[in-house]
């Protein structure tokens, strides 16, 4: 900035000097004073410098729409939908999403700096704003077997770059609480530089959540109860309410938050499949859900705008008003928040559901080829077992936790052996980034599959290979098709592979569009369900890519063995009594 400048600005705002863009005939929404108001909005060098009756270079009308800021996701995994950032910006952005506050622990898991590289490189190639939160848990935990690790030391060199707002979900809450050290570096490296630090802290409550609050830790989006939402808010904590592929929390949480707590709570996505986005939307599904839900439609937006901007620093956005960025979403009403027009820094990006800019998808070696296991054979996927009672992972309806069960199974021969009368099938992790022929054996219940096995490189949040099925030929064979393929997700039935979804960036991520990859996931979850008997109560995707997260409750598996998140260790699979 300089005086020139400044002052061409104040001209331009006191109606000297014509502005960039007027949006004329819209109705203008502000959060804060609770008001619709409507008028013209007036635009110069990518900033809205007044709310009145200007002169513009460019004017569009806006058709009598409700002018809402961009909208703000706070907290979102972008490879979770299986695309670079810049197809990620190419399906958001057309729905009103103009910022995401991205954490790339899924690349980063992976490749290391090399995939934070690639992720920073992409997101300059979309006029969606994509905001860096540093992974803190590169591997999640101690009990996992990543492609890399992000260290104190690493963190430390890392943090104070312009683009990280902070440090990133801190999921290793065991840690903190019990003042691991290196946990500790990590965290003093973002308070001593004025940064962020990401909340990841399921079920904590009472001085466990205290502990965990006053180091530093300033959000949480693993709320799964109205209780956890009040809990946090108490302790001036914001609560990221989110509304995933997998999770699907809002409407449940929603019962916590009224106008007088509102204020430090936000939206966000996490993990969400393009499918899905395409089907129901981004967060413009979750202001649909909230006003559908009795919260009160100011609150709401709020809630997906001014809230997130405030709570990660985000300086002049999240408001329409003289001086905040011209990121301005035309929604058509304030029920369904259909995006009629978006802008970004004042410039038309999409119109009536689509961008108007270019996808330039570009592929970095540095983090292709990435699938690097030693051969399995058959006899690796035997269960032996010496007792028929055992631990067995228990799927929860739409919910990221599992539910430890207590089960008798059949065993011949002294193996598990899968029952037609039982829904427990076969679950495996494999170690992919090192060849080390680690594999983790668990049994699941309520998955459903049948005649067949899924397996994906997407296993949160080390990404080895993770397979299910209910025989051992299918489970094989998807494990080398997915070697074969450089990573993905396949469909196995009766010894064929029926279809594979390739994903050679990192094993997690296309080089497609975002709509290819939503078309082929719709048709490749129909067969899921259809064909191989996959609950219509679980993802059959997202879902079995979270049973290898050993920080979200309760029973899970990493390459290493089954993990007792609760007891945060490992377990035998047999039953202790």
């Amino acid at each position: 900035m300089n005086v020139r400048k400044l002052k061409k600005i104040i001209e331009v705002a006191g109606g000297k000097s014509p502005a960039d863009l007027v949006i004329r005939n819209c109705r203008i929404v502000d959060p804060i004073s609770q008001t619709v108001s409507e008028g013209s909005i007036g635009v110069y060098d990518g900033f809205i410098i007044g709310i009145g009756d200007y002169e513009g270079k460019r004017v569009v009308d806006g058709e009598g729409c409700f002018a809402v800021a961009g909208l703000i996701d706070s907290h979102v995994h972008i490879e979770s939908s299986m695309c670079t950032p810049e197809a990620y910006g190419s399906l958001v952005v057309p729905m009103g999403t103009t910022c995401v506050i991205a954490d790339p622990h899924e690349i980063c898991n992976v490749r290391g700096v090399s995939g934070l590289r690639f992720m920073m490189n992409s997101s300059e190639r979309t006029p969606l704003k994509v905001k860096f939160m540093i992974p803190s848990c590169v591997p999640a935990t101690e009990f996992e077997d990543s492609g890399a690790v992000l260290d104190s030391e690493k963190i430390e060199e890392l943090i104070g770059e312009p683009k990280i707002l902070g440090l990133g979900e801190m999921m290793n809450s065991t840690g903190v609480i019990n003042c691991n050290e290196e946990v500790l570096e990590k965290i003093t490296s973002a308070i001593n530089k004025s940064k962020i630090i990401d909340g990841h802290g399921p079920m904590l409550k009472g001085k466990s959540l205290n502990a965990y609050r006053v180091s530093g830790v300033l959000t949480d989006h693993e709320c799964s109860t109205p209780e956890e939402v009040r809990d946090r808010l108490k302790r001036g904590m914001y609560v990221l309410l989110r509304e995933g592929s997998a999770a699907r929390n809002l409407a449940n949480l929603l019962e916590a938050v009224n106008d007088g707590n509102s204020r430090r709570c936000a939206m966000c996505s996490d993990d969400k499949h393009p499918e899905d986005i395409i089907a129901n939307g981004h967060i413009n599904h979750n202001l649909k859900i909230a006003v559908r839900e009795g919260v009160n439609v100011f609150s709401a937006i709020a809630m997906a705008t001014i809230n997130a901007a405030e709570c990660y620093k985000l300086k002049n956005t999240g408001l329409i008003a003289p001086g905040y960025m011209a990121d301005i979403v035309l929604f058509k009403d304030l029920k369904d928040f259909e995006a009629k027009m978006v802008f970004i820094n004042g410039e038309p990006v999409a119109k009536d559901g689509k961008a108007l800019f270019p996808l330039v998808n570009r592929v970095d070696k540095a983090v292709t080829h990435s699938v690097n296991i030693k051969p399995v054979t058959s006899s690796d996927l035997k269960i032996p077992l010496k007792k028929d009672m055992v631990r067995v992972i228990g799927l929860d309806k739409y919910s990221l936790n599992t539910v430890l069960q207590k089960r008798k199974v059949k065993i011949v021969q002294g193996c598990f052996e899968v029952s037609p009368e039982a829904d427990i099938k076969k679950l495996f992790v494999i170690e992919r980034h090192n060849a080390t022929g680690k594999i983790g054996k668990a049994l699941i219940e309520n998955y459903g599959i049948r005649n067949g096995a899924i397996g994906t490189t997407i296993a949160h949040d080390s990404h080895n290979i993770i397979v299910s099925g209910d025989n051992d030929r299918d489970i094989l064979a998807a494990i080398r098709e997915l070697e074969n393929a450089g990573g993905g997700i396949t469909l196995v039935k009766d010894g064929t592979v029926i279809e594979t979804l390739s994903l050679p960036i990192g094993g997690i991520m296309s080089d497609m569009d975002a709509f290819s990859v939503s078309k082929k996931m719709e048709r490749m979850k129909k067969t899921a369900h259809e064909e191989l008997n996959v609950s219509t109560d679980v993802d059959p995707f997202m879902t079995l890519s979270f049973l290898a997260l050993p920080v979200i409750p309760s029973l899970k598996v990493t390459p290493r063995g089954l993990f007792d998140v609760d007891k945060f260790d490992f377990v035998p699979m047999e039953w202790e009594e």
